[in-house]
């Protein structure tokens, strides 16, 4: 047992004493700074050997994806053809019904504030108001003209001239609205074209081993795929938001065009026009009255 003691005790000083050597060694390599000229070397024989190609030339630096707008309009392809048309046509027609659904061309105040005074005062016959509503050539004022063919006739048929009349104006100032929508459609469609080929084209080089190891040119096939559909949606979210605030405009217009109608309606059938003569009946009738009365 005393021999056993003793060896044990021998074996544990040796482990003992080669552990602490082998830590004192590890931390002598690691603080220890490697030669200057070695790491000068390397450096040196790091920048001196740039990447070459398999013929010997210097491979050229990817260039990454375009930022500039007109690098990404040629880095398009044949697509920038059907995209730029798209957004020629969406400014294009956006201008032109900014401008046609102008609320002073729709409903020009001053006529129709002039034509339901003169209406009001009796200073309108059927061929003066028609006149006056040619003149003016508003959508507002062609509505007036087709109700004012029924002057005097029952409410019903001069309510149905009027949405008649009224039918022909909403289309003409819904007009070119498709276009836009067309446009909203068309450009992301084009944009997810150009996304798809390019995916197989980028995809297509690998299974031909052209990329294969040459991860920054497929990263850029795959950016250069992915920049049609961004082109796609920068065109297809103005057109998008331009479409629904002209609808939005024009159903103002329409609203407040069916008010107004609506009040021509009542001034000029024939229950609008006896109902005025009944108002304007009472006031004599009541002064007759009374004359009686005192006699």
């Amino acid at each position: 047992m005393k021999n056993h003691s003793e060896g044990f005790r021998v074996c544990r000083t040796l482990w003992r004493e080669a552990f602490q050597i082998v830590t004192l060694v590890a931390v002598l390599t690691l603080t220890v700074p490697s030669s200057p000229t070695a790491t000068a070397q390397d450096t040196a024989t790091t920048v001196s050997k740039p990447k070459v190609a398999a013929d010997g030339l210097p491979l050229a630096k990817p260039k990454g994806i375009p930022r500039d707008p007109v690098e990404v309009f040629l880095a398009l392809g044949p697509l920038m053809y059907p995209l730029g048309l798209c957004s020629i046509v969406l400014v294009w027609f956006s201008i032109e019904r900014l401008v046609v659904l102008r609320r002073g061309r729709v409903i020009p105040r001053p006529f129709v504030k002039r034509f339901f005074e003169h209406l009001a005062e009796g200073k309108l016959d059927p061929k003066s108001a028609t006149k006056l509503c040619e003149e003016n050539g508003s959508p507002i004022a062609f509505i007036f003209a087709h109700g004012i063919r029924k002057w005097g006739k029952s409410s019903v048929e001069v309510e149905q001239a009027v949405i008649d009349g009224g039918e022909r104006q909403v289309s003409q100032l819904r007009k070119h609205l498709r276009v836009i929508n067309g446009v909203a459609n068309i450009s992301t469609l084009l944009g997810l074209l150009g996304t798809v080929v390019g995916m197989i084209i980028s995809f297509n080089q690998i299974a031909t081993n052209a990329a294969m190891g040459k991860s920054e040119e497929l990263a850029q096939g795959i950016g250069l795929a992915l920049l049609a559909t961004a082109v796609g949606l920068m065109i297809a979210i103005p057109a998008i938001i331009m479409y629904m605030y002209l609808s939005g405009r024009i159903d103002t217009l329409v609203i407040e065009m069916d008010e107004l109608a609506q009040t021509l309606v009542d001034s000029i059938s024939a229950e609008g026009i006896a109902e005025q003569a009944r108002s304007a009946a009472r006031p004599a009738t009541g002064t007759k009255t009374g004359i009686d009365t005192r006699k």
